[in-house]
């Protein structure tokens, strides 16, 4: 009763009657409701993380940003997974190259692939080895078996490694000792509604949760999703290069060197500079548009398996498998159809208070999976190679002039006679020639990913204060501790002799595989001063990578607490992002221009004797000016404008380096802590951005000759070259939230984000593009039983307009806001709930970047059913 009055006077229940007018059915009714609003008060006060300091600590005094999504927020979630929910935390940033395929982020510049954010779950990383970052949540958990989601935004690599310099994200899954029972879920979607691309498409996913506890120490848990549907498609038919033949005043769908977005083909490497009439034209080759050249069909099957055994009350055993099989569309520089895409994975950890130990195992096979450039480029040669294709469209563009025709008319007549021959889609005749190329493992002939890799990993860690504190003779006084931890990671790739081929080859070549290894350590001291108000924590990690000499790391970071409420934090901290296999080691031809890893064992010599592409655009654009504005002969043209060709400044790959400063403040107010408020600034350097520079070698060795190879597409090498930007950059942001608990267990949120690049010294314009809108904001509310064990989610998400630079096309993203909403229906008695929901709901279609799929809306129901100890 007393507790009653409190939540009368605090507002949080209306005024109730005297205790003998109210019947046991009402009592037991409210008895949930208020339960509820003090276990929520009192988890607010006592949440703990792990992510930010690799040891337990209430979410109020993490001495870094750390967000949380627990139990209760995964419920109220409007998103049909828990992984989509992610775009509506702090901080973070999502992008969607595929329906199967999301990528996390935060603190700007945000790419595809997005190497500088590391995913985790239950502490060991889930990469795709031979890309250096996640296929989305391929190898993730699923949403029976989530237990709660932690993110750090911002550098973690003092305590990880791992490459984390933009952020970091743990998924924890659920204990079998504490979850055990039987779960089955099925969700069942539409999606393309009104897509002028296609038809409404059915979405559906299969999940099953089974978890067992055998005996006091021993527990097993198995986990499985089927998931179809139909991928997002991208169809942009924007020009990328629609200033192509602005000297000869054909532009839009008169220009023969047309690019569209989304069309595969006619890129650079597939144009040719053809002399017609006495004038140079930029012609480019027909190319497919991707939705030709792909299947949009998106299948994941993924299955887990784990033992876990308790050797004593305070350690757990565990041993886990993984594995996953998937079909979606993926992106890099290019887009790729994944097909039959396998990654397993085979872990054992060790947890107790003292010691903590993780090994594991990562492979994976890329199936049948292929470059959707590569396939429209040698879909257009295999039938009819480029000099052949040149020869017969200046033959047919003579004869239409000829015929009176005008200078447009006699291009769309050239391609038209060019084109004879050529495989047409959703023909037998093109279907068979697309699986042919499919299985072609050289991109200047066909398209296949064929790439099998391992990553290898161990790492450990002892809490020596913890340990000192369980003795009798202890030397650490009470208020300090003391945790060390090491780790080591090889990746092991099979040369395939396309993407990747070994630098070093052995003296046995059916076991030549290429390997890259690094060992790293840290050790972090941590002081709890003036009755725990004040901790001060120093963290220093040292790595050593195969090519590159150590690197150390250093965190440095306070909390001051004047009360349990209030809790202030600043931190500083720097990390290094070594490169990635693919940025390292790749080796491929993709449209006649090879892309060569940065490390000098694979690019040497390249760096010293190229031109920048970037100077010889330029210098092609000027003669092709000059011989038909000026009427300069072609000869007299390539000598007048030869002082634009620049040699390439840059060098082969170093470590990018970051430096960041955090200030931030955390709150919970009102009474029991009803209103949680964080708010977090940051300011960091960047430098050394690995990025890629597009050089080429003009096939000479005279210094005379160079501008005249380099005037013609076939007196050079071309190369794309990994290498780091000579920019120095800075950029800073922060963001707030507020989560407010109110009456009758309604739960509203919400947070903004801000986030500005400011480039310094030397910028070239090298480094990834920001690709990160400067404002984003969320809002939230939801209720898991407003009325009669009715619930319901909202939330509405909202981002302004920006710049997105890729490597496949730079431009404006459109601002755009999205609401998404859910109703769900608990029947307790056979523990069913049934979720209604739908992200976009007013289906206005939108790009989360450029080049990617237009995003429409996804509208579901999921109906779960659960054992009462499995939820």
């Amino acid at each position: 009763m007393h507790q009653r009055l409190l939540l009368y006077f605090l507002g949080l229940l209306p005024a109730l009657p005297v205790r003998a007018q109210v019947s046991p059915t009402r009592r037991a009714s409210l008895k949930p409701a208020v339960d509820t609003i003090f276990t929520t008060k009192k988890h607010a006060l006592s949440e703990v993380v792990v992510s930010a300091s690799r040891v337990q600590e209430s979410i109020l005094q993490s001495p870094v940003t750390v967000e949380k999504l627990n139990a209760r927020a995964l419920r109220l979630t409007p998103t049909p997974s828990f992984f989509d929910a992610l775009e509506n935390v702090k901080g973070v940033q999502v992008i969607t190259p595929s329906l199967g395929f999301k990528v996390i982020n935060a603190r700007g510049f945000s790419n595809t692939t997005n190497v500088r954010f590391v995913q985790l779950v239950d502490g060991i990383d889930n990469q795709a080895p031979h890309i250096g970052g996640p296929i989305g949540n391929a190898l993730g958990p699923n949403d029976l078996d989530i237990n709660t989601v932690e993110i750090v935004p911002g550098t973690a690599a003092a305590l990880y490694g791992l490459n984390a310099i933009n952020g970091l994200a743990n998924f924890t899954t659920k204990n079998p000792f504490s979850f055990e029972g039987l779960s089955v879920q099925q969700k069942t979607g539409l999606n393309h509604v009104n897509d002028p691309n296609t038809g409404v498409k059915l979405y559906s996913e299969t999940s099953v949760r089974y978890a067992k506890v055998l005996t006091p120490k021993l527990a097993f848990k198995v986990n499985g999703t089927f998931n179809r549907g139909y991928d997002w498609i991208a169809n942009d038919q924007a020009d990328i290069n629609s200033s192509g033949n602005a000297t000869t005043g054909l532009f839009g769908a008169e220009n023969p060197a047309r690019d569209p977005v989304s069309s595969y083909g006619n890129e650079s490497s597939d144009r040719s500079t053809l002399t017609l009439g006495g004038k140079s034209y930029s012609v480019a080759r027909t190319g497919y548009n991707e939705k030709d050249v792909t299947d949009y069909q998106l299948q994941t099957i993924k299955a887990d398996a784990v033992l876990h055994y308790k050797p004593g009350s305070e350690t757990e055993l565990a041993y886990t498998y993984r594995v996953a099989v998937l079909d979606n569309i993926y992106q890099r520089s290019n887009r790729f159809r994944l097909q039959d895409y396998r990654l397993q994975q085979h872990a054992v950890s060790l947890m107790g208070p003292v010691v903590q130990a993780r090994a594991y195992l990562t492979r994976e096979n890329t199936g049948q999976s292929y470059n959707l450039r590569s396939m429209a480029e040698n879909l257009d040669r295999s039938y009819k190679p480029d000099a052949v294709w040149n020869q017969d469209y200046t033959k047919a563009w003579n004869a239409a002039t000829q015929a009176g025709q005008t200078i447009a008319e006699a291009h769309a007549t050239a391609r038209a006679a060019a084109d004879l021959g050529r495989y047409q889609p959703g023909t037998p005749a093109f279907k068979e020639q697309l699986k042919k190329l499919q299985d072609i493992n050289n991109w200047d002939q066909g398209a296949a990913l064929r790439v099998q890799s391992d990553l290898i990993h161990a790492e450990g860690q002892v809490n020596i204060g913890e340990a000192l504190r369980r003795s009798s003779n202890s030397f650490l006084p009470a208020y300090i501790d003391l945790l060390v931890g090491a780790d080591h990671r090889t990746y092991v790739i099979v040369p395939d002799g396309n993407y990747f081929i070994n630098p070093n080859p052995g003296k046995d070549p059916l076991n030549d595989n290429l390997t890259y290894s690094k060992t790293g350590g840290f050790v972090q001291a941590r002081a709890r001063l003036l009755q725990d108000k004040v901790r001060l924590t120093a963290t220093l990690r040292a790595d050593k990578n195969d090519y590159f000499n150590t690197r150390f790391n250093p965190r440095f970071t306070a909390v001051y607490s004047p009360t349990q409420q209030h809790n202030f934090r600043v931190s500083y901290q720097s990390g290094y992002r070594f490169p990635s296999l693919f940025e390292g080691f790749s080796n491929v031809n993709s449209g006649q221009v090879q892309r060569v890893g940065g490390l000098r064992v694979m690019s040497n010599g390249v760096f010293e004797n190229s031109y920048l592409r970037t100077s010889i655009d330029a210098f092609t654009a000027a003669i092709a000016n000059d011989v038909n504005v000026n009427k300069l002969s072609r000869a007299r043209a390539i000598e007048k404008n030869q002082g634009l060709l620049v040699k390439n400044p840059y060098t082969y790959l170093s470590p990018e380096h970051i430096k960041s400063l955090e200030l931030g403040y955390k709150a919970a107010l009102l009474p029991g802590g009803r209103l949680l408020l964080d708010i977090d600034f940051y300011y960091n350097t960047y430098r050394d951005f690995i990025a890629q520079v597009e050089a080429y070698v003009p096939k000479t060795l005279n210094p005379d000759s160079t501008a005249i190879y380099l005037s013609n597409r076939n007196g050079q090498n071309r190369y794309r070259l990994w290498t780091n930007s000579q920019s120095k950059v800075n950029n800073y942001g922060g963001s707030a939230g507020l989560r407010y608990e109110l009456a009758g267990g309604y739960l509203a949120g919400a947070n903004v984000t801000y986030a500005r690049l400011d480039r310094t010294a030397n910028g070239d314009g090298l480094e990834d593009g920001f690709n990160t809108p400067r404002w984003a904001y969320n809002l939230s509310l939801g209720n898991e039983n407003a009325y009669k064990n009715l619930g319901f989610g909202l939330n509405y998400r909202w981002q302004t307009r920006y710049y997105s630079q890729t490597f496949l096309v730079n431009g404006d993203v459109p601002a755009y806001g999205n609401l998404d909403a859910q109703l769900s229906y608990t029947l307790p008695a056979p523990n069913l709930r049934f979720k209604l929901g739908a992200t976009n709901v007013l289906n206005h279609y939108y790009y989360s970047f450029l080049g990617g799929p237009s995003i429409g809306g996804l509208y579901y129901m999921t109906v779960t059913w659960s054992l009462p100890n499995n939820s």
